[in-house]
This record gives structure tokens, sequence and C-alpha cells, in this order.
């Protein structure tokens, strides 16, 4: 008996047969459910080694057709033992992504229409979508009007320190800033604990590493505002020509949040851009009673938002907000000839560096019905309640340290037991214990250091995480900490195990 296969590829050219399509797209999607319903017995964490995959694949490109059961059985085969499940409820480490059940359907349907929002007229609905989803957000958030946004793929970091750069009225969109010397260095601040992607876009802009000058913190890790005060006057002393501040609403090690009406009223002062990174938490203001995290924001020149962190939307939907639209279109808006139209209608391509976008609002569009307003604040609520009980467990256990407070769902701590101070030896114990807890597979927890001291983070941020699994992954540490410092311990007296760094865990 023919396979599908055969009867299908009996044709020379053209596209995979409809009938073929629904058979492999049921599959697919009764694949898809089963995985999501049943992603509990995968190790959270890929157990793959350097190179295996690569290995498992042929070195060169099929030069005849292969059968869709051939391609879909090496997914299974290869490429899904390489996969860390960041939709996993026991994925607690980073800030999660959760791609949920209608994020993953509007994928599919934006990879099914597969077109461009460059243009209004290359898809009116797309430009028109997103309009009305971003003031939909804006309206959640308990932002003010009139605020104009934008979808990007990830940080919008680049974009934003771009529109302050242009808005200091220095022409460099035309004639560049190399060989100019009545153009001062420029400067950007912001606190010692903002998001690598700041530097990134200092490097990407010709700013330089030495033009980002980073803040002291407080005691709760937020942005020190004398000391940017201090740094701003020293700057324009030393003939630096001061830019724009970062402010951040949830950093990444510790989720502190800025003083951003205190920024915000400095940068006022000194006519200096203020771009907030609300990329994690910002989405926590949806909750009537956390609208203090966005505190200030409405005076921030641009504001970024990421509902692919906390907002239960697949990667690539980060929101940029900005009050000064007409800055950010100056500093992009490049329209050759064969884009040129009179169609009396944004182009949202004269916003942003990057021209292929698909439907960027879509998943987030049928995210926001599907769940509602109301359903979106009770999953951010309960992730925050359980990172309270966590850190309630954390604090009630003697040779526990809590390093920082629990703002919203993160939690920052380590294994600190009485008579070891030394930081070399707790960092390596700390890092054990995770090792040991993701290594097991039934959870994945991160790290950080805050003040030069090792922690571990569990981030709570998953739609699919409970209560079960946050004690699950807690009694987990109990346990990795209960065999690492037995083994410290033992070893202590021969100096073992500040020697061997690497070891397998049995």
């Amino acid at each position: 008996m023919q396979s599908l296969f055969d009867q299908v590829c009996s044709e020379t050219s053209g596209d995979m047969d409809p009938e073929a399509f629904r058979h492999y797209g049921h599959l697919i999607v009764d694949w898809i459910a089963g995985y999501l319903s049943d992603i509990r017995s995968y190790p959270v964490l890929s157990q793959s080694t350097p190179g295996s995959i690569c290995q498992a694949l042929p070195r060169q490109a099929p030069v005849q057709p292969e059968a869709m059961e051939t391609i879909l059985a090496d997914f299974g085969r290869v490429l899904l033992p390489g996969i860390t499940h960041w939709n996993s409820a026991g994925f607690m480490g980073y800030f999660g992504l959760t791609g949920s059940g209608p994020s993953i359907l509007a994928e599919m349907l934006d990879a099914s229409l597969n077109v461009t929002r460059m243009l209004w007229r290359t898809s009116p609905a797309a430009t028109e979508l997103e309009q009305v989803t971003l003031d939909w957000l804006r309206q959640m958030l308990g932002l003010p009007e009139p605020l104009f946004g934008m979808l990007h793929h990830n940080s919008a970091i680049l974009t934003a320190l771009a529109a302050a750069r242009e808005a200091l009225n220095l022409q460099i969109r035309q004639r560049g800033m190399a060989g100019r010397r009545e153009v001062a260095r420029l400067r950007v601040y912001a606190s010692q604990e903002a998001h690598s992607s700041v530097e990134k876009a200092m490097i990407a802009l010709g700013l330089g590493l030495e033009g980002l000058c980073k803040i002291k913190t407080d005691q709760e890790f937020r942005l020190d505002v004398e000391a940017l005060e201090e740094a701003i006057n020293e700057d324009l002393a030393r003939g630096w020509r001061p830019c724009a501040v970062v402010a951040t609403v949830g950093t990444t090690s510790t989720t502190s949040i800025d003083p951003v009406p205190q920024i915000a009223a400095l940068c006022q002062r000194y006519k200096l851009w203020l771009h907030v990174d609300a990329a994690y938490a910002g989405v926590a203001a949806i909750v009537p009673s956390k609208r203090w995290v966005l505190a200030g924001c409405e005076q921030a020149d641009s504001l970024t938002v990421n509902p692919h962190k906390w907002l239960f939307t697949s990667f690539g939907c980060s929101v940029l907000f900005t009050r000064r639209p007409e800055i950010v279109k100056e500093t992009f808006s490049l329209t050759p000839a064969y884009l040129q139209n009179a169609d009396r209608a944004p182009d949202l391509m004269d916003y942003d560096l990057f021209l292929p976008h698909r439907i960027p609002a879509l998943k987030l569009w049928m995210v926001m019905r599907y769940f509602g307003q109301e359903g979106l604040a009770a999953r951010i609520e309960e992730h925050c309640r359980l990172a309270r009980l966590l850190a309630l467990w954390v604090d009630n256990t003697p040779d526990m340290e809590r390093l920082a407070p629990v703002n919203l769902s993160v939690v920052c701590f380590r294994i600190h037991p009485p008579g070891i101070d030394d930081e070399l030896t707790l960092e390596l114990l700390n890092e054990r214990v995770m090792n040991r807890v993701n290594a097991a597979g039934h959870f994945f927890l991160s790290h950080s250091k805050i003040r030069g001291k090792f922690i571990l983070r569990i981030a709570i941020g998953n739609i699919r995480t409970t209560e079960r699994d946050v004690r699950g992954i807690w009694e987990a540490i109990l346990a990795a900490r209960q065999a690492e410092v037995c083994l410290l311990r033992t070893n202590r007296a021969g100096n073992q195990f500040g020697i061997k760094r690497k070891i397998n865990l049995p």
C-alpha cells in the first residue's frame, strides 16, 4: 500500500498537498497537546553533551525528498533530547518564557499567513491590530494617554538609545560621529544592576562601553539618585555630553525597582532622555495592587515591557512605548522608492531599525482575549504569592540566607551553614547544590552574583507552575544541601572541596 508520502511526492513541483498538510498538522497538534499535558516527564535541563546533536545529523543537506514520517521521527530522536524545556512547570531559572495555549495557536496562524508588517498596505490588519492591542495593554497597565506603542522581537533598548541620541540635535543620523571634534563624547547612565543589553546597545551605537556610567545602588539594589546626579555633574565638568538614563523596573538578578519618580525629575532638570526597562516587572501593574511598580513611568520618554517574560506570550513579543514617537521616526524613517506610497496611515517600519516583522500583535491579542485582564492578574498574583511562600521557607531555615527583598516573583538566597564564611567555599557549595538539583532533571534554577556573593535564584513565572512545583524544588534544594554539606565537612580537612571544583555527581 502506498504511503501518504508516496502519493504526495508523485508531484514534481509545488507545496505539500493540502490533505497531507491536514494529516500531519493533526499529528503535530496532537503531539503538542500531549507534550504540554505531560511536560513534567521531560528533564527540564537538556541532558545533551556538546556536539552530540551535530554528530547525529547528516553533514550534507538531503538531495532527494524525505518523508515527513522520517523528519518527525528525527525531531523526536535527535532534537527533543537537546531541548531545555522552558515551557515546563519546573523551569524556574532566569525569567521564564511561557508559550501558553492561545499563544501557540496564534503562532500557527501567524506562520500560515506569513506576512510582513512593514507598510500599512503590506498587511493593514498587522498594523492596526498592533495599535489596538498595545493601547489595550497601556490601559491594563494604568499608563496615561497619549503613548505610542510598537512591538519588537526582543529588547528595544537599541531603538530607545538611538532616539535619545537623535534628540540631542547633533545631526548624527546624517553626519555620524566619527571625526567630528565639535561633538562631545556622549554618556549614558544606568545602575550596576542594569541588564547587559544596555552595554550591547552602547557597542552597536558607537558610544562604546566607556560611554556607559554605571551608578552604585542602595541597600535594596536600586539606583542611587544622589550618586547619579554627582556623576552627571562630574561628566559635565570633564566635557562629556550626558545623553540618557536607563532606569530598571525589575532588575535581572534581584528584581529591584529603581526610584523612577526621582530619576524622572532629575532627567527633566538636566534635559536627559529617560528610558525605563520594565521588561520583566512591568506587566505586574496589571494587578491593581501592584500598579506602584510603574510609578513615575508616565514621565519616561520610552518604556519597555516584555509580554514574553511574564504575560504568557511566546518569545518575540517586546513592547516599546514612547511619549516622543516623532523623535523615533526622525531617527529611523527611511523609505526607498519601491516602498513609497500615498496611504494615509502609519507605516511602523518608520519607527524601527529592523524591517521584517510578521504579525507580532496576534499572539498577544489572543492571550489578552483568552485570559482577560482578571485572569492574567490572578496568575501573576499567584506567582507573587508562591514567591512570598518560598521566601518564608528560606527565612525560617537556619542555614539559609535570603539576600534580596522579594518584590514580585523572584527569590534570591544561598546556603550559608554556621561557621563557614569563606566566600569561595560558599560559592562552590551553592554551585554544587544548584548543579545537583538541575542534574536530577525535575527542576531548573539559575544563579547570579550580587555584591560579589554567589546566589541561587528562583524565578516563578511559568503559567504551569503551581505550589506543588515550588514545594518540589524546595525539597530538592534541601536534599541537595544535605548531601553537599556532608561532602564539604568530610573533605574539608584535606581541602579537597575547594580544589575539586568540577566533580561528577553521584
